[in-house]
């Protein structure tokens, strides 16, 4: 459903993780998908970048199923990090969570989020039929 482009003009994705353009069909269902962070349901918070990057990732799904849909259909990921040396802990997650899903992605540095003990937050925008 979800048409996924990268122009041969432009240079390959970085770590081939994602397409630079994502189409989205006419009359397709979208859902936005606020920001996720690494907060467990019972609002604890892992201490590692690691955990919270899991943690952060599998809520992006659990959103994702509520609505009927799946890795297949992000078209859009964009990631706050604190720290460019967690980026490994975000990028494995990720992949754990949504493989060779890659939809369009950009990756900010950031100088803090809402919470200071925060490390990562994902928001997604997603379409399906």
């Amino acid at each position: 459903m979800l048409k996924k482009i990268n122009p041969t003009s432009i240079v390959e994705p970085f770590n081939n993780a994602y397409h630079h353009v994502v189409v989205v069909p006419p009359n397709a269902r979208l859902a936005y998908i606020s920001g996720q962070i690494g907060l467990r349901p019972d609002g604890s918070l892992p201490t590692t970048v690691e955990e919270q990057a899991d943690q952060a990732w599998s809520n992006v799904m659990e959103a994702l199923k509520a609505v009927g849909m799946g890795s297949l259909d992000i078209v859009k990921v964009t990631a706050y990090l604190i720290d460019e040396n967690e980026y490994g802990a975000f990028a494995a997650a990720r992949q754990k969570y949504i493989g060779e899903a890659r939809p369009a992605s950009t990756a900010l540095l950031v100088k803090q989020l809402v919470s200071a003990e925060w490390r990562v937050e994902i928001d997604i925008v997603a379409a399906a039929e």
